[in-house]
Order: C-alpha cells, then sequence, then structure tokens
C-alpha cells in the first residue's frame, strides 16, 4: 500500500464547531467502513522498517540555493533533505551495492 503525502497547507483546517462535535463522538459511534481489515495475509506480508533517524548538521550552501528552498515557505530542511535523498538512492540505482539511505 503506498505512502500517501500532503502538504499540511494543502489540508483543509477543521473549524472549532467540527473538532468538538468529533471529540463528542462516542467511540461506538465512530464509522470505520472506509478502513480494511487486517487479516492474516496483511501480518504475513508485513514488514518491521526502523525509520531514518536525522541528524544535525552545519553546511554550506549557496545563497540562491537557500533562497529557493527557502522561498515556498516553511519545511525548506525538509525540502532539501527529500532532495538530498532522491540523489541518494538514484545513485544507489545506479550501484546496487551501495546501502540505501
Amino acid at each position: 500500500m503506498p505512502t500517501i503525502r500532503k502538504k499540511r497547507e494543502d489540508l483543509q483546517p477543521i473549524s472549532k464547531k467540527r473538532m468538538e462535535a468529533i471529540k463528542a463522538l462516542p467511540d461506538e459511534e465512530i464509522d470505520f467502513n472506509d478502513i480494511p481489515e487486517l487479516d492474516e495475509a496483511f501480518w504475513q506480508n508485513a514488514e518491521w522498517v526502523e525509520p531514518d533517524r536525522t541528524q544535525s548538521l552545519t553546511i554550506r550552501v549557496k545563497e540562491s540555493v537557500l533562497d529557493y528552498f527557502k522561498s515556498d515557505g516553511k519545511g525548506y530542511q525538509t525540502r532539501i533533505n527529500a532532495v538530498l535523498e532522491a540523489y541518494v538512492r538514484s545513485k544507489k540505482g545506479s550501484n546496487p551495492s551501495q546501502p540505501s539511505p
């Protein structure tokens, strides 16, 4: 099952009134019809994956590069990391003996 990623700014805000209604809803009234059951086949194919940890570092980049990533607003460090990770994955594809990022 692919992971669907959304930017925070693409999500519709929930009004205070709607949030209060959600909080007041008893558990037995929650509709789970759109959530598939996790059957035995799911667990047989499940694989534990440790998330990559991030490491704080100091790096020098051109001001124009930093300005470009910052121009899209909050989350520029995450975007820089995504670009670097994509680069590493593309290099790994050309040399499968390298460990994944």
